[in-house]
């Protein structure tokens, strides 16, 4: 999962790119890249670590111009090197950087056709570097630069290009080129600024880069559509590909999006405190006596579920672990044995609202079960009588495709295993996973016309389906194993 922005605006936007990434640095925190416009060249500055590590105050100076995009990572498969940090940029046609959020299910035929019917070469291992080039060979195909050329390349990468993906592109001579997937599974959200020296436009993966800025959100862009920012600050839309079944990411209400963000015209605050409800509800139907004594979140994404859960069950919310906030999200670290090292770093419990009290923990969700098994422990050790442990979220039993580079199937806790086989796993007293229609009902709510998710890594529905061996790929590249490999370790 990734983070991308881009503005086109009438100062200079290098420092409102760098504050937009820090607002969406949770979403991936391994690297992050600027890339800009003065006019006559690209300007690109990128590297390894938090938008804090990259960027100084002599790498700001050199960006400058009014048109720029921006990028934060956290490590995908095969994609964890220096040389992977994104805007990539090519010079031909016109000049070209792009950024992406997601992932192309097709990139190995993509990356032959690239070179063998293109022309072109690719240097990285990214799927980035891959869709940059099939959009500068689609653009370069037109027979001028203008928002309609941009369409009808963006019409052709949808025609070649499979997966989850939302992209953010700078083209000189042009302005920005956003765009998002058939099936809209990444998210990707318009904003608008009037100043007074006229309109000014941004597109970012989460509407909250927008409220620090300055910009109010105007929309979602729909998926298959791309929108044209121009140098002179006009915005030109068109619907390039008929939509496929619009199917937003799940993951990204349960766990990746900030809680302020709208996504698709849904508050994710509200779709999370609605988790913690219809959770609630189905404890209360297994154990109407039950004996919990407080509710407690595991930090920070599950609060919102829990508050809902403790209000539902009638007892006392408590926060019962505090958090360092220096270390990194676990989900998005990259290799086991740091992950394991760094939730005993991450989180210290408060003893006082653990000793001899039944408690119960609630997550966002439960992937690996590294996390849940230390955090159970800890409550133990802190002196609960019995530990509990309940998931806004089903069981996680699929890989993801589209872009959040969740374990080989193996490597999930939930996969092949009953609930009572991970709850023995997990050390817990009791175990309760959230329903998947009540997850899809939660996140749509009341008033809100989308009927179908992403839920594939919970019940294995692809919507843009997969090769036969596509599985068998990425488990070669997203194994623990294979990422120490990688790594040299």
């Amino acid at each position: 999962m990734c983070g991308i922005i881009g503005i086109v605006g009438h100062s200079e936007v290098a420092a409102r790119l760098y504050d937009g990434l820090t607002v969406l640095q949770h979403r991936g925190q391994d690297a992050a890249g600027i890339a800009t416009a003065d006019g006559r060249r690209l300007l690109v500055q990128k590297g390894n670590g938090l938008v804090s590590d990259v960027f100084d105050e002599a790498s700001m100076r050199l960006l400058r111009g009014n048109i720029g995009i921006g990028h934060c990572r956290y490590p995908t498969a095969g994609s964890e090197g220096d040389d992977e940090a994104q805007p990539f940029y090519v010079n031909s046609p016109f000049g070209i950087a792009l950024a992406h959020n997601g992932n192309l299910i097709n990139t190995d035929s993509l990356r032959g056709e690239v070179f063998e019917q293109d022309r072109r070469n690719i240097n990285t291992e990214s799927d980035s570097e891959v869709l940059l080039n099939v959009f500068a060979h689609e653009l370069d195909g037109q027979k001028a630069l203008t928002p309609q050329a941009a369409f009808d390349a963006v019409a052709n990468v949808y025609r070649r290009c499979v997966g989850g993906y939302a992209v953010v592109a700078m083209v000189l001579g042009l302005g920005v080129v956003a765009f998002r997937d058939p099936n809209g599974i990444r998210p990707l959200v318009l904003g608008k600024r009037t100043t007074e020296a006229g309109d000014e436009y941004a597109v970012a993966s989460e509407s909250v880069a927008f409220d620090l800025l300055g910009f109010s959100r105007v929309r979602d862009v729909n998926p298959g559509e791309a929108v044209v920012l121009t140098a002179d600050g006009q915005l030109h839309a068109r619907q390039c590909v008929e939509p496929g079944k619009h199917t937003p990411c799940m993951f990204e209400y349960v766990y990746f999006a900030r809680p302020d963000s709208m996504i698709d015209d849904i508050s994710v605050h509200k779709a999370r405190m609605r988790m913690g409800q219809t959770l609630g509800e189905k404890i209360l139907r297994l154990r109407p006596d039950h004996d919990i004594d407080t509710v407690i979140p595991i930090p920070d994404s599950s609060r919102d579920a829990a508050l809902e859960v403790a209000h539902v069950l009638g007892i006392k919310y408590r926060e019962g672990f505090i958090k360092n906030r220096y270390v990194g999200r676990t989900f998005i670290m990259p290799g086991q044995e740091q992950r394991a090292k760094s939730v005993r770093r991450k989180l210290n419990p408060i003893p006082l609202e653990f000793r001899n009290r039944v408690v119960l923990l609630v997550d966002d969700s439960i992937v690996r079960g590294t996390t849940s098994r230390q955090i159970v422990q800890m409550a133990r050790e802190a002196g609960a009588r019995k530990v509990y442990l309940a998931s806004a979220a089903p069981p996680v039993r699929h890989p993801n495709i589209y872009g959040i580079d969740m374990p080989t199937a193996d490597e999930l806790i939930a996969y092949n295993r009953t609930e009572e086989e991970v709850q023995e796993l997990l050390g817990c007293d009791w175990l309760i996973y959230q329903d998947i229609e009540d997850l899809e009902h939660a996140v749509a709510g009341p008033k809100h016309d989308i009927k179908f998710f992403d839920s594939s890594c919970f019940n294995g529905d692809y919507v843009t389906g997969a090769e036969a061996d596509y599985f068998e790929r990425i488990k070669r590249l997203r194994s623990d194993d294979a990422k120490n490999t990688r790594r040299g370790g």
